[in-house]
C-alpha cells in the first residue's frame, strides 16, 4: 500500500488535468446520444480517452465493430511498447495482479514509474497508484461533463491541452541527461513526425519507438 500511496502522490499533479478532458468527453458523449450512465460506464471500463472519443464517431449505430476495433488498436498500439518496457518488473507478478496493474496503465504513470524501476524501485504499487488516480479523475471528469452537457465548452481554451505535452517533454529531457539517450530520442522524434502523413495515428509512435530502441542498442556501448 505504501507504493500505491506514493504512486498517487507522484502522479496527482498531472492527474488533476485529466479532469477537464474527462469533462470534454462526458459532454461529447451526451451530445452523441449516450446517457450519463453509459458515458460513465465507458470511462470505468475502457479508460482510454482517444479510443473513447473515436468510439463516439461510430455511435449510435449500426456499429461497425471491426472498424472500431482496428481504430482502437491503432490508437492504443503504444501500449505494446510500454508493456514490453515494463515486462522485467510486471512479469514477476501473479497473472491476476498483473492484469489489474496493466488495466490502469497509461502514458503518465508509465512515464513516472519506468525510470523509477530502472533506478532500483521494486514496488509495482507506484505504477498501480499512478494509474488509479488517473482513472478516478477520468471518471469524475466524465461524470461532470455528462451531467453538465455541452455547457462547459472546449477545455482547450483554458490551455490544459498543452499540459501532457509539457509533462512528457520534461520526462524526455530528464532521460537525456544520460548522453547515450540523446541520439535515440532525437531519432525517435524525427521518425514519429516524418511518418505522420503516411501512417495511421498510433502506428507512427510504434515505428518511432522501435527505431529509437534499435539505435540505442547499436550505440549503447560506443
Amino acid at each position: 500500500m505504501d507504493g500505491v500511496a506514493r504512486g498517487i502522490r507522484r502522479v496527482f499533479p498531472i492527474a488533476v488535468f485529466v479532469v477537464p478532458f474527462g469533462i470534454a468527453f462526458g459532454a461529447a458523449a451526451i451530445d452523441a446520444g449516450l446517457t450519463l450512465l453509459q458515458a460513465v460506464a465507458m470511462s470505468v471500463l475502457v479508460f482510454s480517452g482517444a479510443a473513447q472519443f473515436a468510439a463516439l464517431d461510430f455511435w449510435p449505430g449500426p456499429i461497425a465493430f471491426g472498424s472500431l476495433a482496428l481504430v482502437v488498436l491503432a490508437l492504443n498500439a503504444r501500449h505494446i511498447i510500454m508493456g514490453a518496457a515494463l515486462s522485467p518488473w510486471i512479469n514477476r507478478l501473479p497473472i491476476g495482479r498483473r492484469t489489474v496493474v496493466l488495466a490502469l496503465l497509461s502514458d503518465p504513470n508509465f512515464a513516472d514509474s519506468q525510470p523509477a524501476f530502472k533506478a532500483g524501485e521494486r514496488d509495482i504499487g507506484i505504477l498501480l497508484g499512478g494509474g488509479l488516480i488517473l482513472w478516478v479523475n477520468w471518471i469524475i471528469g466524465t461524470g461532470m461533463g455528462a451531467a453538465a452537457g455541452s455547457l462547459i465548452g472546449d477545455p482547450a481554451r483554458f490551455g490544459v491541452d498543452v499540459v501532457m505535452a509539457c509533462f512528457f517533454a520534461a520526462v524526455v529531457a530528464g532521460q537525456c541527461r544520460n548522453k547515450a539517450m540523446i541520439l535515440p530520442a532525437l531519432v525517435s522524434a524525427a521518425i514519429a513526425i516524418i511518418s505522420i502523413p503516411w501512417m495511421p495515428v498510433g502506428w507512427n509512435v510504434i515505428l518511432a519507438a522501435l527505431v529509437g530502441g534499435l539505435v540505442a542498442m547499436i550505440f549503447h556501448d560506443r
